[in-house]
């Protein structure tokens, strides 16, 4: 026991007056190792109690980040369903679009093939006509050409006054009745002036009437054949009958020019109608001054071929009147038929921009949808788990780090996240 405190007396180390035994480092030693193991003691119950605040802590971020999971799922599922219900409203939309469009394109179809075969049945019906007036004028020639062949009796028929005048009449109204229709002449019509011509023909366009004049003096020419042709005729009794022939024609030249002639009213030219094509050749060869008079007077002598012939002009000017009218109303409606045409094309242009403008949003809307749902899908993939870290040895490098006690972290039990490839 002596040699015990002997040792533990034994001085170790002097500082200054001091002097240190083995027992004073001994005693010294004891009281450093207890106060080391109270603070290890009370760093372990710390340490523990971090632990299990971080426990209750990752646990409670671990039930908030399941239902946020399931809320994210539940949104998912809401939003698929209404895109759903949007892609079946689009469809039902588009289907109702196409089959309005195809309806109003087959009305469309069916009145512009309506109004066309309106169009070509009156086109027929035209052309019917046309025919027939040809045939109307095939008729008159063969009539003209019977009637070229009475001549040569037109000096037993003018025998006397009255029948001479009947005949006249009669020949030219049925040269005028034969040739032209009858909306186009008018036989004993009355002017302005009070005065009644023979025969007026009506001209197109609204222009002025023809006159045609059928009271030829034959009195005097029916002197001359006397006196030519008759006994002990001498020349004197002959040239006194011509120039009664050529006073009286001149005298009715005078008065056609001025009762038939009115300015507006009718045309600046009259006819005057000889019912024999012999007086006719007669006058031309032997009385030139009575055809310079009647130039001057604006009125033209016409034998019975020289008015079918007039007439005929007449008729195919008519007729060409009648023509430009019909192809006026055709061209017209040919006009508005394009307008209608130019009108479905803007419309079904527009139709056209309106489709692809659906078309566009529809596939604008498919690729948001795409879009979201690999969202969706890259979100299903995220794994959630506590201590995951732990088992795997820390061996993932895309875990996130954990953070120390030193650093201020929650510890062993925070939430981890990984990322798992798709």
């Amino acid at each position: 026991m002596n040699e015990m405190s002997d040792i533990f007396s034994t001085p170790v180390a002097q500082l200054g007056a001091s002097t240190f035994t083995l027992g004073q480092f001994l005693l010294a030693g004891g009281v450093l190792l207890f106060v080391l193991m109270a603070v290890l003691v009370t760093g372990l119950w710390r340490a523990a109690r971090a632990r299990a605040v971080a426990a209750a802590e990752a646990a409670q971020h671990a039930r908030e980040a399941e239902a946020r999971m399931a809320e994210l799922t539940r949104a998912q599922a809401e939003l698929q369903g209404r895109m759903g219900s949007i892609a079946e409203v689009f469809g039902s939309r588009q289907a109702e679009l196409t089959k309005a469009l195809s309806d109003r394109l087959d009305g469309m179809s069916s009145r512009l093939g309506q109004s066309i075969t309106e169009q070509t049945k009156s086109t027929h019906e035209n052309l019917a006509k046309l025919q027939e007036r040809l045939a109307v004028i095939d008729t008159a020639q063969n009539n003209i050409q019977s009637l070229a062949g009475q001549v040569v009796q037109l000096q037993q028929i003018l025998s006397n006054k009255q029948t001479r005048g009947a005949f006249g009449q009669s020949r030219m109204e049925a040269i005028i009745a034969d040739g032209l229709p009858h909306t186009a002449y008018e036989f004993q019509a009355t002017l302005s002036n009070g005065s009644r011509p023979d025969c007026v023909v009506k001209m197109p366009n609204d222009a002025p009437s023809l006159v045609i004049d059928a009271k030829f003096p034959l009195e005097a020419w029916n002197a001359i054949r006397a006196a030519s042709e008759g006994e002990g005729g001498s020349p004197e009794a002959r040239k006194a009958a011509e120039s009664a022939f050529r006073r009286d024609v001149e005298v009715h030249i005078k008065a056609i020019s001025e009762k038939y002639l009115l300015t507006g009213e009718t045309q600046d030219t009259a006819f005057m109608f000889v019912p024999s094509e012999s007086i006719f050749a007669e006058i031309h060869e032997n009385f030139e001054n009575l055809i310079q008079r009647a130039h001057r007077a604006r009125v033209v002598i016409v034998s019975p071929s020289l008015l079918m012939l007039s007439i005929q002009v007449i008729q195919a000017v008519l007729k060409d009147a009648r023509m430009r009218e019909q192809a006026h109303l055709i061209q017209a409606e040919v006009v508005r038929l394009m307008e209608d045409v130019s009108r479905l094309d803007d419309r079904v242009r527009k139709l056209q921009t309106h489709f692809m403008q659906a078309n566009k949003d529809i596939d604008m809307i498919l690729t948001s949808t795409d879009k979201v749902t690999k969202r969706g899908a890259k979100i299903e993939a995220l794994e959630l788990g506590a201590g995951e870290a732990e088992k795997s040895g820390g061996s993932d490098n895309r875990l996130a780090p954990k953070k120390s006690n030193d650093e201020g972290g929650p510890g062993g039990g925070q939430l981890r996240l990984r990322v798992v490839d798709e």
